[in-house]
């Protein structure tokens, strides 16, 4: 199953290697990144981790439950919960994010929203024959409300059929409001199934992580 977590950083890799020489410079300049960053309304925070100093991998942040033979994964793709990973994780989920700017830019202006909380959610069957699901059956209850996606992008042909077929695996970009904070305590129903995890375990392992990011940082930069 670790390993459907590795395919997505080798398909985020291939997809970029396809987009044209000049797109590509687009999106590593830095005029084009601070393009990017405006379209998915994510301001600049001086208060933000720095890139590339984490150290966690995705499992350790995922929320996973498990539903008979179907395991389904979420992660925020928040820029201060994805800068806690090690490099190569972070880089890949970072893409993500910025393949799809432009959609969830759209996404935001049509819902007159200050911005959009994403998320990745990956399906995977280990079950014998096939597995259904629901395709928009996230929901994430923060501060005493419950929410569901505004929407969601698909990432493969078939997401939204609902079934899978053993072996395989399919995942999305889910949108929330805003009001989602990744900050506090947070409950999420993947699949009908609920997990408190992000306020049990992973907001006290981000804390220490980037409290541990900052000292890597400061190490870094000394002359």
């Amino acid at each position: 199953m670790r390993a459907s977590w590795r395919a997505l950083l080798a398909l985020t890799v291939a997809a970029c290697a396809s987009v044209p020489e000049a797109g590509r410079a687009q999106v590593v300049s830095t005029a084009g990144t601070a393009r990017i960053d405006s379209a998915a309304r994510q301001p600049t925070n001086p208060g933000l981790i720095p890139a590339n100093y984490g150290s966690l991998k995705r499992d350790d942040l995922a929320l996973t439950v498990q539903l008979q033979g179907l395991t389904i994964r979420a992660i925020p793709l928040d820029e201060s919960v994805i800068r806690a990973l090690a490099p190569d994780s972070y880089t890949s989920l970072h893409a993500l994010r910025e393949a799809h700017a432009t959609e969830l830019d759209r996404m935001r202006t049509r819902l007159g929203l200050s911005t959009i909380q994403a998320w990745y959610v990956q399906y995977f069957n280990v079950q014998q024959g096939e597995a259904r699901y629901d395709p928009r059956d996230v929901q994430i209850r923060s501060a005493g409300r419950d929410f569901r996606p505004l929407d969601v992008i698909p990432l493969v042909t078939g997401f939204q059929d609902g079934r899978l077929a053993q072996g395989r695996s399919v995942d999305a970009i889910f949108a929330f409001d805003p009001a989602v904070s990744v900050s506090q305590p947070l409950v999420v129903t993947l699949g009908g199934k609920s997990t408190s995890a992000w306020a049990d375990q992973l907001l006290g392992l981000l804390e220490r992580e980037r409290a541990a990011i900052w000292s890597r940082a400061a190490v870094a930069r000394r002359p």
